[in-house]
């Protein structure tokens, strides 16, 4: 009997893994607690900070801003406080019937405020880098 085929192995992997859900991964972005990856066990800190190192020397010439990383929650908008609808650009006031009204950043009303869910900020649950060593455990799968 013949072997079977093999399959190739996928030419974009980091976009496969990628795009299934991720933490701390968007479509545009991925974002690496610096806290976590410092606790990782040494030869992984070592394998990526040469990875890092030839992501940067490959992409060095290009115009890299600086980022302000935001740790942020799907949430319904009926949940947020001022601060927090305000950093998602809504507002919450009283419409002409007196009934509480949500509008976005183009001054539309938002017809199922109950039901409307935006990326809002949060206080971060993950320890800065200045916490220290944090253990790592096995996640439960997403």
């Amino acid at each position: 009997m013949p072997p079977e085929p093999s399959v190739p192995a996928s030419t974009t992997p980091l976009q496969d893994y990628l795009d299934l859900p991720a933490r701390g991964a968007n479509e545009d972005y991925l974002v690496v607690p610096r806290s976590l990856a410092q606790s990782m066990p040494l030869r992984w800190q070592q394998v990526f900070v040469g990875l890092l190192a030839d992501l940067h020397d490959a992409y060095g010439d290009l115009p890299w801003p600086d980022y302000l990383v935001v740790a942020s929650r799907w949430e319904r908008l009926v949940d947020l406080d001022e601060e927090q609808l305000a950093a998602a650009g809504y507002v919450a006031d009283l419409g002409p019937d007196g009934e509480l009204e949500y509008r976005d950043s183009a001054d539309q009303v938002v017809p199922d405020p109950e039901d409307h869910r935006v990326l809002a900020p949060v206080t971060d649950p993950l320890p800065p880098a200045s916490a220290g060593r944090i253990e790592p455990r096995p996640a439960e799968a997403l």
